[in-house]
């Protein structure tokens, strides 16, 4: 497990990483009460949140934002298995801070997160969603950069705020959706039988036929939720696939393309250039 905090102005940011080719436990607690948004890349572990006698279980967490509101009680657990690394990106600030963030941030947390800012348990549970595929990016390029020193500093506190814009514009849109609950729990497995089938995925009338949705609504509804139309949402996790593969060296480019549903080496290469801005066999491990 590698752990590194960093503190920019009233935030604290804690970066976790972890590749395992077992089961393995990480639990920690946090030294002072937090309001927390954290955001989930590539590997899909376990989390449990403990307090007392209580417990939540997050499962399927990969692409997942969650926020919460925890105090020194609360032990959080990560289950990391075989082939579903950890990567998580937590962006935190004591409620003692709120009034001194800059920008109007301490008035959106204020705004969208009431139920964390006042809490009324140990551990609450505030707003969670899949990220958008600009989230994830965001995510993939601080677990993914090459900075050092001032310029790494620099990087960091960027990307944070982008991902922070990202999660309260989202969240501002969401307060007022007209998608019900259970068709958006049709969404996010839409979402997972793509992510779990991208070397054969399903066409999009298969798609709707398994989550039980009509086509025109599928495309719709997804679009507008996730921000992206369904073959966009696709070829993105494709192309982030491939790239964590062969940056890890996982996989050679040619088994990198298979692997993602690629039958032509020139093809996948063009589609990578096209997401990166560079080829497969230019990434440094």
């Amino acid at each position: 497990m590698v752990r590194d905090i960093i503190n920019i102005n009233d935030f604290i940011v804690l970066v976790e990483e972890a590749h395992s080719d077992k089961v393995v436990v990480d639990s920690c607690y946090f030294d002072e009460p937090l309001i927390a948004v954290a955001f989930y890349g590539s590997g899909n572990v376990q989390l449990s949140m403990k307090y007392g006698d209580t417990q939540a279980d997050y499962t399927n967490t990969k692409g997942l934002a969650i926020s919460f509101y925890a105090d020194t009680t609360v032990e959080s657990i990560h289950t990391v298995s075989a082939g579903k690394p950890l990567q998580c990106v937590l962006i935190a600030t004591a409620p003692r801070n709120l009034q001194n963030l800059p920008n109007g941030e301490g008035e959106l947390f204020t705004d969208l997160l009431q139920q964390l800012v006042k809490p009324k348990d140990a551990y609450v549970e505030g707003p969670r969603f899949y990220m958008t595929p600009e989230m994830e990016q965001i995510v993939d390029n601080i677990f993914n950069n090459q900075y050092e020193g001032k310029a790494k500093m620099m990087f960091f506190r960027s990307q944070i705020t982008a991902l922070l814009s990202h999660f309260f514009w989202q969240l501002s849109t969401r307060e007022s959706e007209a998608i019900k609950t259970p068709e958006r729990e049709k969404l996010y497995q839409a979402k997972e039988i793509l992510a779990q089938n991208l070397d054969a995925p399903p066409s999009l009338a298969e798609l709707a036929r398994q989550i039980g949705l009509n086509t025109f609504k599928l495309k719709k509804e997804f679009k507008e939720y996730f921000g992206v139309p369904v073959f966009k949402y696709l070829q993105n996790e494709r192309m982030t696939t491939a790239h964590d593969l062969i940056r890890t060296q996982k996989a050679t480019v040619q088994e990198a393309a298979w692997h993602v549903g690629y039958d032509s080496l020139s093809s996948f290469s063009n589609a990578f250039q096209k997401k990166f801005g560079f080829r497969p066999s230019e990434i440094k491990a």
